[in-house]
């Protein structure tokens, strides 16, 4: 069975997908960004990450190993220049990034075919991302109750304890 084996198809057949992504991979590693559908852009950021994955493994490897992964990496992007500028110059900024290496936005419809468009761009390691807004979590009101009741308990335990008070309160009856 093929259960959850769906990858993105774009509607042409394995060899036309294939060349398609190689040469949207190939660009976006050159010049860092591009402009395409969001179909192509989702489809083309599993292929160019796992490109990103064989240089980052190639670059602390044995000289056999990196060869390897360099030829892995061209099979599949088909261009030369692509490849050499991924494994010798680009592969410095993804080393101390653990995956998402690319990033999509939603840049609207295209004015002939209503097709939506998208900008894919690589990210380096440095880049932070978007600040997580953290919302805070609704406290039911049985737990407000018990935290009121637990800050009761505290003053009252708080004010028997007091030694001032004790201090005072043996001076005022002697």
């Amino acid at each position: 069975m093929r259960h959850l084996k769906h990858n993105h198809l774009l509607g042409v057949k394995k060899q036309h997908r294939s060349a398609l992504l190689a040469n949207i991979g190939s660009a976006l590693i050159i010049h860092g960004q591009i402009s395409t559908t969001l179909a192509k852009a989702k489809a083309v950021r599993p292929f160019v990450e796992k490109i990103i994955t064989f240089a980052k493994k190639s670059e602390g490897a044995k000289p056999e190993v990196a060869l390897h992964y360099s030829r892995l990496a061209m099979a599949r992007l088909r261009n030369k220049n692509a490849v050499k500028v991924l494994f010798n110059d680009k592969v410095s900024e993804f080393t101390n990034r653990q995956g998402g290496y690319t990033r999509i936005y939603k840049l609207g419809t295209r004015i002939g075919d209503a097709a939506e468009m998208a900008l894919i761009q690589l990210i380096s390691a440095d880049d932070e991302g978007y600040s997580s807004n953290k919302r805070k979590k609704k406290v039911s009101i049985k737990e407000q109750n018990k935290k009121i009741s637990v800050k009761e308990e505290k003053t009252d335990n708080a004010e028997a304890t007091n030694p001032v008070e004790e201090i005072s309160e043996t001076k005022a009856a002697e």
